[in-house]
């Protein structure tokens, strides 16, 4: 077989111009993308809806009522009455829920039931600084597992190294198995409290985020690397990267060209799986660390039975999590378009 033949079935190789291509074949490469993103974009609208449903069934679930909690004891019941009336909470079940997704499609959450503010005031204010958290460390976690994952794969490979897969087995699995809060709070007696090398609470300095951040990074960025450890020995091993180092590629561009990309695939579908445990985490951290986010928040909103906030929290955080699993899959289809042939 020619080095032509061997580089056109390596993946990651650069497409060659076949006879009959031209603008039709860019108008069917674009008709696919496009079929391809109007499926994701379809998919993320259901999900939100389902979101929404289950979001409003759940939070309804909690027993007691939340105005006789907000309005306290002493509240006469013409009051409460009253109270319910004003929130629509005397509606049936469905008639409440048309009116709640009407108003989440227009952007209002309704209002708080203890402290009657907007909810999306209380979520403009809050969800960004969650976000400050959330996203980087998302960031650094797959900054980390990946290149963490692949040199350990590396080193490894075939049986070897085995003084060094041992030490990122157990490391790993050790660090894995610490939860965000537990070890939160460990970083708060250490580095707050003994060493007082970091503010206790707050956001207003750069060193408020290093604390946090280091908690929601280490147990995931230990589980994903894992995957890529993993992922990356299968692709090690595979023949079109024996192929490459045949035809004496440079260490630097096959690594880049065919290995990096199909490691990627798995690793960051096993990626998004870890983001809702990420965003969860955030929530719990945040209370430990007194992040003026949404998670502590909604933990006194549960407590108050405040079903506005509570929804309006939950129905965030979850969009969220979908909105960025939609990104990366869209970035799985340009890094690697086999990823999504059985959509096209």
């Amino acid at each position: 077989m020619s080095d032509q033949a061997v580089g056109e079935l390596l993946p990651g190789s650069p497409a060659r111009p076949r006879a009959g291509g031209g603008a039709g074949a860019q108008r069917s490469a674009a008709a696919r993308w496009a079929l391809f993103i109007g499926r994701r974009l379809v998919r993320l609208v259901v999900s939100l809806l389902v979101l929404v449903a289950a979001t409003f069934v759940m939070v309804h679930l909690i027993p007691g009522d939340p105005v006789q909690t907000a309005l306290g004891d002493q509240a006469t019941p013409e009051l409460v009455a009253l109270r319910r009336h004003e929130l629509g909470l005397d509606l049936p079940l469905i008639e409440q829920f048309l009116r709640y997704l009407a108003g989440v499609v227009t952007g209002d959450f309704g209002r708080s039931i203890v402290t009657e503010a907007p909810v999306s005031d209380l979520l403009a204010t809050r969800f960004p600084n969650t976000l400050a958290l959330a996203v980087p460390a998302f960031a650094l976690v797959i900054l980390i597992a990946m290149p963490v994952g692949l040199l350990t794969a590396v080193h490894t490979r075939g049986g070897q190294g085995r003084a060094t897969r041992s030490i990122f087995v157990n490391v790993t699995g050790v660090l894995n198995s610490i939860p965000d809060y537990v070890l939160a709070t460990l970083l708060t007696l250490v580095f707050v409290v003994a060493i007082q090398a970091f503010p206790a609470a707050g956001n207003d300095t750069v060193g408020a985020y290093v604390l946090p951040i280091i908690a929601l990074v280490v147990g995931p960025a230990a589980s994903l690397s894992r995957i890529v450890r993993v992922e990356a020995l299968k692709v090690l091993d595979a023949e079109y990267v024996r192929a490459a180092k045949a035809r004496r590629i440079p260490t630097a561009l096959r690594y880049w060209r065919h290995v990096l990309p199909n490691m990627l695939t798995a690793s960051l579908t096993y990626g998004t799986m870890i983001l809702a445990g990420l965003i969860a985490g955030t929530v719990l951290v945040e209370n430990v660390f007194g992040w003026p986010g949404v998670g502590t928040v909604i933990s006194q909103s549960v407590i108050q039975k405040d079903y506005p906030l509570i929804q309006g929290i939950l129905l965030v955080l979850g969009a969220t999590v979908l909105i960025l699993n939609m990104i990366v899959d869209v970035v799985l289809g340009v890094l690697d378009p086999r990823s999504r042939m059985g959509e096209l």
